[in-house]
């Protein structure tokens, strides 16, 4: 069992976050898919990385990007935003990723494997669940549930989650971990790349399997 199973390490993920851990990709790769330019990264700790966006600009929201790769698996936290499904699209293709984000009350889970959504729900919503139904609703309740009854409440925030993702990864993303130096960068929200058109959706309730969804970039649902 993975070091990072304790959801009190995992601070960084109460906050209004999203986090992605996709497989076999270099940080560089992330960023590219992401929309942003790689080589505007600069190597930073968590309080230096902070300083470089304040949220908002002219052109829109910001968003604060860091990467790094930890055994086989490549992470990016995004502060201030919120992954759109043309970036999902893009980060698992060829590949897998997870996701899981926390953006205005709103949680979501999403495991996506070449360019498809495999799995999509919003915990404690089950009828926000994908069909064909997977394996990580289960999982993920059963997960929150155990936190709760620790008195943490919606306290913790989509840690647990983070945690169970973790646990399963085999790795180990602590505050510890992520307050030290790595590539980090912004991301003007008009920058991210938009869903492929095509095969789209772009409604509420469960989704089809293996579609490609478009709530616009960087958006989220709706």
């Amino acid at each position: 069992m993975a070091a990072d199973a304790n959801a009190g390490s995992l601070d960084w993920a109460r906050a209004w976050m999203c986090v992605t851990f996709t497989r076999g990709l270099a940080p560089g790769e992330v960023f590219a898919r992401y929309g942003a330019d790689p080589e505007q990264a600069r190597l930073l700790g968590w309080d230096a990385a902070s300083d470089l966006t304040s949220g908002e600009s002219g052109d829109g929201t910001v968003s604060l990007l860091r990467a790094g790769r930890i055994g086989e698996w490549a992470f990016c936290v995004e502060e201030d935003g919120g992954i759109g499904f043309g970036e999902l699209a893009e980060l698992s293709r060829g590949t897998e990723t997870y996701s899981v984000a926390t953006t205005e009350g709103i949680d979501v889970f999403q495991h996506w494997r070449d360019g498809g959504c495999i799995e999509y729900f919003e915990p404690g919503l089950e009828h926000t669940r994908s069909e064909p139904l997977g394996p990580w609703w289960d999982r993920v309740e059963e997960a929150l549930a155990a936190h709760e009854g620790e008195g943490e409440g919606e306290g913790a925030g989509m840690a647990p989650v983070v945690a169970l993702v973790l646990d399963h990864l085999g790795i180990t993303l602590s505050d510890a971990t992520l307050a030290g130096p790595w590539p980090s960068l912004t991301l003007a929200e008009d920058e991210a790349p938009a869903a492929p058109l095509g095969n789209t959706y772009a409604g509420e309730g469960p989704l089809p399997p293996a579609v490609v969804l478009d709530f616009g970039p960087s958006g989220g649902p709706s």
